[in-house]
Parts: structure tokens; sequence; C-alpha cells
């Protein structure tokens, strides 16, 4: 499998990332395992998580995405084998990017993880409070101290990406070398109007999140009848059941009949394709889950076909 490097960094990446915020939500830590395990066993090696995952679910505080994550690192003695991605910022123990919350941060998500470092520390989002320049101090202080070997970004916009970066070039900080954006064939003009040039431009490595659309463009959700199928997703994917969401639908399911694949497989090889993509972002809940959506890596569209998906898509 040919791996994708993010941004400037040493660091390489399988194009295919496994979403952790299910761990300890929709999958408890038995499951977790036989996930990560199988994911490891097709290839692929990137591993985001946030320490927020999953602060949501009735009964859950935080930071159990990492702890499930932790365990499993430390029994399976898979560490050099894979890239932990976590980021700091969302959560109400650690809300922000001031330097005095990312040294804090950082120490109790590396004691979840079980690790002494970090692969990729990304901020959950943007901070306007904090000078961009404290921010990127602090996280060069840990890439300096060596618990964190490459950082990130995750929902910048263009404007504030450039302007962070700029400021690493001058003040010689380390630089966000990934941008972690939602991205997917319907949701598609946060990331092209402006963000994707820039990461073009700068070698910044993408890493979407919501590659499914909250499970839509796997082609289970086809009328509101549907929606009972995930309480948890159902308002998201209501918002896709229109012309244009049926128009994609029905694009995926003439390209996946061309493939003899799934459109959950066409989907993802689609965001794959795309300028910038170092991996695409996507869970699942089952082994068997995880085993259809792996044959996307391997996946190659024509020119065409990422056309005719894409003109699908506009509004």
């Amino acid at each position: 499998m040919t791996l994708r490097p993010l941004g400037r960094s040493p660091l390489k990446v399988a194009p295919l990332a496994f979403g952790g915020n299910v761990f300890g939500w929709s999958v408890d830590e038995a499951r977790s395992v036989d996930l990560l395990d199988a994911f490891v066993d097709h290839g692929f090696n990137l591993i985001d998580t946030a320490d927020v995952y999953e602060a949501w679910v009735p009964g859950n505080e935080g930071g159990e995405s990492e702890t499930i994550i932790g365990n499993w690192l430390a029994r399976s003695g898979k560490r050099d084998k894979v890239v932990i991605a976590t980021k700091v910022g969302k959560w109400a123990r650690y809300p922000g990017l001031s330097p005095v919350n990312i040294h804090e941060a950082v120490d109790d998500s590396l004691r979840r993880l079980k690790t002494d470092y970090i692969d990729l520390y990304q901020s959950h989002e943007d901070d306007p409070k904090v000078p961009l320049e404290e921010t990127l101090r602090a996280f060069d202080d840990l890439v300096k101290a060596g618990k964190v070997r490459v950082v990130g970004s995750s929902n910048y916009s263009a404007e504030r990406l450039s302007d962070a970066l700029k400021t690493s070039r001058e003040k010689d900080l380390a630089r966000y070398e990934t941008n972690q954006p939602e991205y997917n064939l319907m949701d598609r003009k946060g990331f092209e109007d402006g963000l994707q040039k820039l990461c073009v431009d700068e070698d910044v490595g993408v890493i979407s999140y919501y590659s499914l659309a909250s499970g839509f463009l796997s082609g289970k959700y086809r009328g509101e009848a549907d929606l009972e199928k995930s309480s948890a997703r159902a308002a998201k994917v209501k918002a896709y059941l229109n012309e244009r969401g049926y128009r994609v639908l029905r694009a995926l399911d003439e390209v996946s009949e061309a493939h003899g694949a799934t459109p959950a497989q066409v989907a993802l090889a689609w965001v794959m394709a795309q300028p910038a993509i170092a991996a695409a972002i996507a869970s699942a809940t089952t082994v068997a889950q995880l085993d259809e959506l792996a044959k996307a890596a391997s996946l190659s569209l024509g020119e065409a076909e990422l056309a005719k998906l894409k003109a699908a898509g506009d509004e």
C-alpha cells in the first residue's frame, strides 16, 4: 500500500484512517480491540481520536477513546505500527489553546494513551482568544520535548490556517503539517473554497472527517423511514434527503455497479483521490464493516467517474 506524507513531516500514512470517536460510545472496549487489530492487519496505520471523545455519552466524562486505544497499545505491542493522532481544545476539562491548557492536556492524553509520545497532536478547533504565536510556541515546546512529533489543525478556516503557517515561518516554530476539515461528496464548500488550494500550495496534508457524511454516502439511508436505523445520525442524515442528495446516491450507485463495489467504497475512494488529501477518516462498528471500507483504499476511479460524482454533488 502506498503511504502518503503528512505535510512536510517525516510521518507517512495509509489513505484510510480509523475514526476513534466510536470507541467507548457505539463500540465497547472488547469490540474496539478487534477493530484496531483488524485495521492494522489490513495495512493501515492512522488512528484518529481526541481528548474530548466520548464526553457526550451519558455516564462518560471524556478521555474514554484515548483510554481504550492506550490499553490496546499496551497489550498489543503495536505502538510502532501505528500513527496516533489526537486533539486538544474542545473538552470542557481542557478548553481552548492557551499554552497552560496545551501543556496540561498533552500530559493527560499521554497518560491515557500509555505512550511516551503522540505522533500528531492537533488543535481541535481555532481559538481566536489566544494569539497564534502563543499556541504555536506551546506546540513547539512539546515537539522539542519529544512529547509530540508533529502538530496539526482541525476546523481552521483558510485565513486562520494561512496566518498560523505565516506565524510559524516568521517565528521559526513548529507548523501545522495537517488540517482536518469536514469533507465528503455532500459537504465540499468549506474545504474547496480556498482551504484546499492553500493546503496544496503549502504542502499541508489533509485528513478529512465525516468522509461518509455521517453514513449517508453508504447508501443505506434512502428515505425518512431509514432514519430509524440510527438515532445518533438521524438529524444529520435527514438534511441530505433532498434532490441533491439523491443525485449523489444515483451517481454512487452507477459507479459502484461498474466496479462491483459498494457506495461507501466509492465515496471514500473519491475523497482519497482529491488534491491535498492524505487520508480519509471513517469509522466502523464491526470487523465486517471495516473489511468493506478497507477495499476503498485499492479502488481506483477514472477521471470521468471522479468528475461525474463531483458534478452530481454540485450545488
